[in-house]
């Protein structure tokens, strides 16, 4: 039996025990629910088709009811939970179906026995539809309140089995859903509470431990329970612990949350910073990446998710360049002696750079969201690495490996596998050719790109690309402002591909006409205009610099690209103007009923052009040897109305079946709008206790504000009161300052004059030393003469001595005495001259002495009215 029979057979079920809950409509329900169950169900819900919404609301509505059967709920979860295979049916059954709240109820309705295999059963589904993180928790959500309560009850139970499922699914709850976690510490039992948690991380289950830390994390981490926590102290014992865990976990739940956990560790600063002085840090990335060696894509997808989000830091940026980009050899040993028991499996193993290229091109199912992590990975550490003045050799080599392989993702473009296979194509080549542009930084990785990259390989990419980005039909995509929008999605991988073209221009052959043949084609309008029309800056700084390029070219499109940006313009203006006239429109769509006369009328209808088909073959066996021409002109007019009639009823009855599936729709809507107006019903009853509560506020501070008033009354008359000795203080500060002015201007004059006696004192002492200088030298001068006076009366004696000498030899000649009288006579009177000389030295003596007495006598007498003068 096929699916579409099974849920058809399902639903007819569902209305049946719905109507009637009997045992045999249970059991027939429940033999329906097994048999979709052992079908293959995969992505049921994304496929957008009317029967299977139908079935999916009608199993929720049936397992929220207390009055269905226990063993009916339990197979209804177990298909729901078969059905969330995926992160989109997660976020259908929660959004578009409320399944949240529905579970939330059971386990309320159930609180009572926690140990029901029923309340496990919801708390696995619960944990598994909120394992994605994108499930938003609103506080109006119904019995949401109750599940936190029970949570936090019989996670500080003994009850083993019901501990580890409870603590998974309050990690979710409380990661990233603040009012959640608000609503925990407001609680008065969070003390005892966290007591539990912190003596859980004693626990023997890793699988414990980290939810435990996870919850704390969320919880406590700006906070100071998380201060000291995950203090200098104790944060390297964490990060050895989480890193353990992650290589040497339970499973592949485990490693998940551990890499959850760590990664919203790194968003706090001070954690980061932390772990950039981690000393075992290296080793301990290396073993992470050991696991890359696996074919687990889950795996895989966990560890380059965390890796990305080391990458964010730019602290552990560059040491995780270089254990990345470290010989394999290096790596594994200082890594196996840290960790131990990861070592012996990793040991051995290729290069984790290796690894990361082989998930590029896994052949493993599955691994696409793998791939494009491990793009976005290559794509920061190079530019990292090619950041720098000197690339090191490992480097290039590294680059010179990639390149191949990036070439042959670049292959593989068939538009005729469909929007899937198209879309993800389209990803790849964006994420591939953005890692090329990194590489075209470079001097070195740029000449080995240009080696391998060729003008025909990007010519060919260019041109299907654009096929697909004008083929694509405005009613099966979404619309253009979408990131999800299929022409969207290729126009980006368009642009990317254009850019690298232009970065490749002057060092591949040919690369610059195909880059101007490219965009000179009129296609070229639509992903030009998405691109400038685009919410995203990189892509509208892209659209911007292809447009600079494409402007000056003679066949460039100018005014068709006008059109199309200010048709986008209008379209995004249009849809933010009507959001909520165009959803009416679709809800003011009657939903025209099917009932017995519409369906009797198409059976008769039916019946009636089979019967006139019988009577004109029957006819036309009668009449075969008539020939005719008037007959079989009259046979053709009747064979055209009778192939109008058929297409008629095959539109009348593909619009019975729309009307029907309206129907259905409109039905699912009513019980949604129904849960809604109850929800509303009871926000307005909440909003009216608030009303009244600030009604009787408002009475409280209506007395508080006449208290307040003859406050202000009391503070007026004390004002005017500050306001008068204000008023005195401020004029005995005027008075103040009046004589401070007076003061000063008094000590400024005495303070000159007496500057000017100081002046007049140095003057003097100037005088004085010049004086004592001329004295001294004086004295000198005066001790000159008085030795050449002695020296004078030496040659006196001398030349008396030498006249009684000349007076007993005047006898013996005349010449001799005459001679000796005439030095005689010369030396009289050189001796009156020298006489007359010392007298004129002696008499300039005592004038100079009366003069040092004077200026002894003046100086000591200004020394004492000076004196005086300071006193």
């Amino acid at each position: 039996m096929d699916l579409t029979t099974c849920l058809k057979s399902l639903l007819l079920a569902i209305q049946q025990y719905r109507g009637n809950r009997t045992t045999e409509n249970a059991a027939q329900l429940q033999k329906q629910v097994k048999e979709v169950s052992g079908l293959k169900c995969d992505q049921l819900l994304s496929s957008g088709q009317v029967l299977p919404s139908e079935c999916v609301s009608g199993l929720v509505e049936l397992a929220g009811s207390p009055n269905t059967n226990p063993t009916l709920t339990s197979s209804i979860i177990s298909l729901l939970a078969q059905l969330a295979s995926d992160d989109d049916s997660c976020e259908m059954l929660h959004s578009s179906y409320n399944l949240t709240s529905t579970l939330a109820s059971v386990v309320h309705c159930h609180s009572a026995t926690p140990g029901e295999p029923v309340v496990l059963q919801c708390l696995q589904v619960l944990q598994k539809l909120t394992l994605t993180y994108n499930t938003c928790i609103f506080q109006s959500t119904n019995y949401v309140h109750e599940l936190v309560a029970f949570l936090m009850t019989n996670i500080q139970s003994h009850n083993d089995d019901i501990i580890m499922p409870c603590l998974g699914l309050m990690a979710n709850l409380c990661r990233g859903n603040h009012w959640v976690q608000m609503h925990i510490k407001s609680r008065d039992n969070v003390k005892p509470f966290y007591r539990t948690l912190i003596n859980f991380l004693a626990h023997n289950s890793l699988t414990v431990v980290v939810f435990t830390l996870s919850i704390l994390s969320s919880l406590t981490l700006n906070e100071k329970v998380g201060e000291k926590l995950f203090d200098a102290k104790n944060i390297h014992q964490t990060f050895q612990l989480v890193f353990n865990i992650i290589v040497n976990g339970d499973g592949t739940l485990t490693r998940k949350y551990s890499v959850d956990l760590l990664v919203d560790l790194l968003k706090n600063p001070k954690i980061a910073d932390f772990l950039t002085r981690y000393q075992h840090f290296s080793a301990c990335v290396s073993q992470v990446l050991g696991l890359l060696q696996s074919k687990d894509p889950d795996s895989a997808a966990k560890v380059l998710e965390l890796l990305l989000a080391m990458c964010s830091v730019s602290g552990l940026r560059s040491l995780l360049c270089d254990v990345v980009f470290k010989p394999a050899a290096t790596k594994l040993s200082a890594a196996g002696r840290r960790l131990g028991a990861g070592a012996d499996a990793a040991r051995g193993k290729e290069d984790s750079a290796l690894a990361l290229v082989q998930w590029l091109s896994s052949p493993v199912e599955g691994a696409e969201s793998c791939s494009l992590q491990a793009l976005s990975l290559l794509h920061e550490l190079l530019k990292e690495t090619l950041g720098t003045d000197d690339v090191p050799d490992r480097v290039v080599s590294f680059v010179e490996m990639l390149l191949p392989v990036l070439m042959e993702l670049l292959k593989g473009l068939k538009p005729s596998k469909g929007d899937t296979h198209l879309r993800k194509h389209c990803l790849r080549i964006t994420h591939v050719t953005g890692l090329l542009l990194i590489l075209c930084t470079g001097d070195s990785t740029r000449s080995i790109v240009s080696r391998q990259v060729s003008a025909q390989l990007c010519l060919s990419q260019a041109e299907s690309l654009l096929c697909c980005c004008c083929s694509n039909s405005p009613l099966t995509c979404v619309p253009p402002g979408s990131d999800n929008d299929l022409s969207q999605v290729c126009a980006e991988a368009l642009l990317k591909t254009l850019e690298l073209m232009s970065k490749l221009r002057q060092q591949v052959k040919n690369m610059e006409t195909s880059f101007y043949r490219i965009l000179q084609d009129q296609r070229i309008v639509t992903p030009l205009s998405l691109s400038l029309t685009s919410h995203h800056r990189e892509r509208v700084q892209t659209g911007l610099s292809l447009l600079f390029e494409a402007t000056p070219l003679p066949d460039f499109p100018s005014s068709v690209l006008g059109e199309s940006i200010a048709a986008n313009n209008s379209y995004r203006l249009r849809e933010a103007e009507l959001p909520v006239k165009r959803v009416a429109m679709v809800q003011e769509v009657p939903p025209p009923r099917t009932n017995t006369s519409q369906l009797d009328s198409s059976t008769s209808s039916s019946r009636g052009v089979h019967s006139l088909v019988e009577r004109i073959q029957n006819g036309l066996e009668l009449q075969e040897q008539v020939k005719d021409s008037h007959v079989s002109e009259i046979i053709d007019v009747y064979a055209q109305k009778l192939s109008a009639f058929a297409a008629q009823e095959r539109r009348l009855q593909d619009l019975l079946e729309a009307k029907a599936a309206a129907l259905s729709q409109s039905d699912r809507l009513i019980a949604q709008f129904r849960v809604q107006r109850a929800q509303a019903e009871a926000e307005a009853h909440k909003l009216g206790s608030l009303l009244k509560e600030a009604e009787r506020r408002r009475e409280d501070l209506r007395v508080e504000l006449s208290g307040q008033a003859l406050e202000v009354e009391r503070s007026k008359v004390e004002m005017e009161e500050l306001l008068q000795h204000n008023a005195r203080l401020q004029q005995d500060s005027e008075e103040h300052q009046s004589l401070k002015g007076s003061y000063n201007a008094l000590l400024n004059r005495m303070t000159s004059e007496l500057e000017e006696k100081e002046e007049e004192i140095r003057s003097l002492q100037s005088d004085l030393q010049q004086k004592n200088s001329d004295i001294t030298g004086l004295r000198g001068e005066l001790h000159a003469e008085e030795q050449k006076g002695k020296e004078k009366d030496r040659e006196r004696s001398e030349l008396e001595e030498t006249v009684d000498v000349l007076r007993k030899e005047l006898n013996r000649t005349e010449q001799a005495r005459k001679d000796a009288s005439i030095k005689a006579s010369s030396l009289e009177l050189q001796k009156s001259q020298l006489e007359t000389k010392l007298k004129q030295r002696e008499d300039e003596l005592s004038k100079h002495s009366s003069m040092i007495a004077m200026i002894h006598s003046l100086s000591s007498g200004k020394m004492k009215s000076d004196v005086n003068l300071s006193l």
